[in-house]
């Protein structure tokens, strides 16, 4: 039986991508300086990190797509975001319809497309996400992008 897993370990070349919504941005700056953190604290260099700003969550699958189209460029592409919900359904609508885009951009991409939206009930759960209670989820999704880019690479080998 053979076994492969990636590890947490970035290769010279790589280059990596943070889609970030700007919508509910204190709690998205603290994602992003997290995501951001972790990439350059495994080995990846500051310039390798190319950031995209969209104005909102539901906006961040249209970016993942035109960057993941033919893709030679990006080892992983990490998405942020935060949706926290308010009184109406908008919140259901967004972190559903954003959830799904990205879970089948994930499925038919070629690179790794990772999850780092927030989908929160108050702003408190999801500052304890950015760097509060909970860790930093942003760091989390880095995490996740070095693993899965290292399995790739390892499967290309």
């Amino acid at each position: 039986m053979a076994e492969y897993q990636g590890f947490l370990t970035t290769h010279s070349g790589q280059r990596w991508a943070i889609v970030v919504s700007r919508f509910n941005q204190r709690v998205t700056d603290r994602l992003l300086e997290g995501a951001v953190d972790t990439l350059i604290r495994h080995g990846a260099a500051a310039d390798a990190i190319d950031v995209f700003w969209t104005p909102g969550a539901f906006e961040v699958p249209n970016m993942v797509h035109f960057l993941g189209e033919g893709n030679k460029k990006y080892a992983a592409i990490i998405t942020l975001g935060a949706i926290v919900r308010g009184d109406t359904p908008h919140f259901d609508f967004i972190a559903s319809s954003t959830t799904a885009s990205l879970a089948d951009l994930n499925r038919h991409s070629t690179i790794p497309v990772i999850f780092g939206i927030l989908t929160c009930d108050t702003m408190a759960q999801a500052e304890d996400r950015a760097d509060g209670k909970a860790g930093n989820k942003g760091g989390e999704a880095a995490l996740a992008a070095i693993e899965m880019a290292d399995l790739y690479y390892r499967l290309k080998e």
